[in-house]
Formats: C-alpha cells, sequence, structure tokens
C-alpha cells in the first residue's frame, strides 16, 4: 500500500485548522510540513509556532521538510513544537549535524535530494535514514510540473540497496503515482492535487491502492 502525506503548504492560510481536519477526515497518513528560509530555496513559508499550534491541537503526524541553508539551529525548536520525522536537505550546511542531532531527540530521520543531486549521493553518508525524500520538482514553490526522470532516481535508490522508506514530493498526481510506487516509492506527496480534488477521501484511497506491484 502506498501512503500518502499532504502538504500544508497548499492550504488555505487562512483556514489552516480546517485544512488539518480534511486532511485527517479524508485518512491522509501524514502531514508534509515544508519550511523555507527564503535562502536555500527562493519562497519562505511556516516557522514553529504553526507547527507548535497545529500538534497541540491534533494527533497526526508531522513530516518537517526542512528546506533551510543550515538545518542544524532548528532541529531542537522543531522537535520541541511536534514534530514526529525532520527530514534535511544533502545540499545544506552542516547536514550531518542534523541528522545526528534528529537522532539524540529520538526522532525518525529524513533526508532530501533535489532533482540534481544523484541516488549516490546518499552513500556520504555514515547511517542510512529512515526515509529518502526525493525532490520530483525544484523545492521552493508548489504547483510545479513533475520531472519523469525522477522515477529512475527511486529505482536507483532500491538497486543501491537502500531499505528505508522513500517519499517523492512534487508534481505528484494518481498516474505518475503509480509509476512511482512501481519503482519503490512507498509515500507521495501531495499538495496542489490534495487540496484542489473535489473528493479528496476517494483520492487518497486510490493513492492507498497503489504499490502493490514494486520491483
Amino acid at each position: 500500500m502506498s501512503k500518502i502525506a499532504a502538504s500544508i503548504l497548499a492550504a488555505d492560510t487562512m483556514h489552516m485548522g480546517d485544512a488539518v481536519r480534511l486532511i485527517q477526515e479524508s485518512g491522509c497518513d501524514a502531514i508534509h510540513f515544508d519550511v523555507m528560509d527564503g535562502v536555500f530555496v527562493p519562497n519562505i513559508s511556516f516557522g514553529p509556532k504553526l507547527l507548535e499550534d497545529m500538534s497541540a491541537e491534533f494527533d497526526a503526524w508531522f513530516d518537517v521538510h526542512l528546506m533551510l541553508a543550515d538545518p542544524s539551529h532548528y532541529i531542537d525548536v522543531f522537535a520541541q513544537s511536534g514534530a514526529n520525522m525532520i527530514t534535511v536537505h544533502l545540499e545544506s550546511a552542516n547536514y550531518q549535524q542534523a541528522i545526528k542531532r534528529i537522532r539524540e531527540l529520538g526522532l525518525q530521520v529524513g533526508v532530501s535530494l533535489k532533482p540534481a543531486t544523484p541516488a549516490s549521493a546518499l552513500q556520504t553518508l555514515h547511517d542510512m535514514p529512515d526515509m529518502v525524500l526525493v525532490m520530483s520538482v525544484e523545492p521552493g514553490f508548489g504547483g510545479q510540473a513533475f520531472m519523469p526522470e525522477m522515477i529512475e532516481k527511486v529505482a536507483q535508490l532500491r538497486t543501491m540497496g537502500y531499505t528505508g522508506e522513500i517519499e517523492v514530493d512534487g508534481g505528484v498526481n494518481l498516474e505518475n503515482g503509480k509509476l512511482l510506487a512501481e519503482a519503490g516509492a512507498d509515500i507521495l506527496v501531495m499538495g496542489t492535487k490534495f487540496f484542489k480534488s473535489e473528493n479528496p477521501a476517494e483520492l487518497v484511497r486510490q493513492i492507498h491502492q497503489l504499490g502493490k506491484n514494486k520491483l
């Protein structure tokens, strides 16, 4: 079964509480929480206060994706604010230090790869993360077109022997989601597609049906 993480970045910022309720009522597996600093990526999003308020109100799994120039300075505050998993980029500064701190705090570790970063870059790590996030668009803004060559990157991670979860974020829909699941992806992030769906619960059901014929 494939999992779906709904990206809160695509929600109506005037109705964030309603967005989380919709995510939960539709049966999503996680809330994908994008944090952007306007330096590492050309956009600015949310801070830890929003996560703190959401985690206090809702019993949900928060998958926090730090798109920050140096995420090592922010691990503790997002952990204290309710993150269940924190994902940092291999392209960011001090990522090894950030990963070490996430482990020390007892949270799950995610590592993200931008589109231009090869799957082989994962081999630079001292220990493997719980999840690898493959960006299938250039990080920074929602609603971009999916890069089909990222399907091969997912397959390469499996060929390399990576056995943890693989998440894919950026332009994901049911059509490319099926191919991603077959290549070895476990979690599909959907933002615009989820929140603009006429029937989010049915979309989630269809995503859950994917991944039965993985390579």
